[in-house]
């Protein structure tokens, strides 16, 4: 896996943007990686730029993971129950990813398939039009909610469903408002995120540096990007144009059918 610095910005910089808005990342990472020659062994990478984005959460919602922090160590039922409630929706996709390991790493290089995932984004981000709808007025999120958001970041591990899409968009069905909806799913991928890559990190593939400064670049570009695409995410919600997003997937979507299906590129 070699990486050279400026194909390591360009992913970092598709990963980043992509991340936290709801195109899929992972999906535009796999095209990204096909048009600037880079070929990685198995998810290492996925996990490390990963990794940078799960920092940029950090860096965004400081002030609202320093709160809850604070809450747990003084006892306050409700950190301790907002604790629970990320926690129950990071269980279907760390179940997902545990037993499910070699399938999703088999699905995250297949350009054909991407296709037919991303019309699946389109097609969700869509429905936001009206989801948003139903989030006034605002509905709490119930441990029966959170699960329901979970299953949506389980079936985002499926590389071109985007993570946020498949979280806010079933929060927004249920009635939690869209800034509320964004902070829970923002928040859980901490969980979900860390998780695999504490998991990915011991199985680095033979050969690979992992501070090679292809790496590092890949690194830095995802966390900054990350930050801006976060700040981008949340003033779209509060305009409430989610949706605004779709027939862009929708296009990305019959791109890879017809490209690399049908012209068998």
């Amino acid at each position: 896996m070699n990486l050279d610095v400026w194909q390591g910005v360009v992913l970092g910089l598709v990963q980043g943007l992509t991340e936290f808005l709801p195109i899929s990342s992972s999906g535009h990472l796999v095209l990204a990686e096909r048009f600037v020659g880079f070929q990685p062994a198995g998810l290492f990478f996925e996990i490390v730029v990963h990794l940078a984005t799960l920092l940029s959460v950090l860096v965004a919602y400081r002030s609202r993971i320093a709160e809850l922090a604070v809450g747990v160590l003084r006892g306050r039922p409700e950190a301790w129950r907002y604790l629970g409630l990320l926690v129950v929706a990071s269980v279907p996709a760390a179940l997902a990813g545990a037993f499910f390991r070699d399938y999703f790493e088999r699905t995250f290089h297949s350009l054909v398939a991407l296709g037919w995932q991303f019309l699946f984004t389109a097609a969700l981000l869509w429905s936001a039009r009206w989801a948003i709808r139903r989030a006034a007025p605002p509905a709490p999120i119930t441990w029966g909610r959170s699960l329901i958001i979970g299953f949506g970041q389980a079936l985002a591990i499926v590389p071109a469903i985007s993570r946020s899409g498949a979280t806010i968009v079933p929060a927004l069905w249920t009635g939690v408002s869209p800034i509320a909806a964004a902070e829970f799913s923002f928040l859980m991928s901490i969980i979900v995120i860390g998780g695999s890559g504490v998991m990915e990190l011991g199985n680095i593939p033979p050969g690979v540096d992992p501070f090679a400064p292809g790496l590092i670049a890949a690194f830095l570009a995802a966390l900054i990007s990350g930050i801006v695409a976060i700040r981008f995410l949340v003033a779209l919600l509060r305009s409430s144009r989610f949706h605004l997003f779709a027939p862009y997937c929708a296009a990305v979507g019959v791109f890879c059918l017809v490209w690399f299906g049908w012209l068998g590129r």
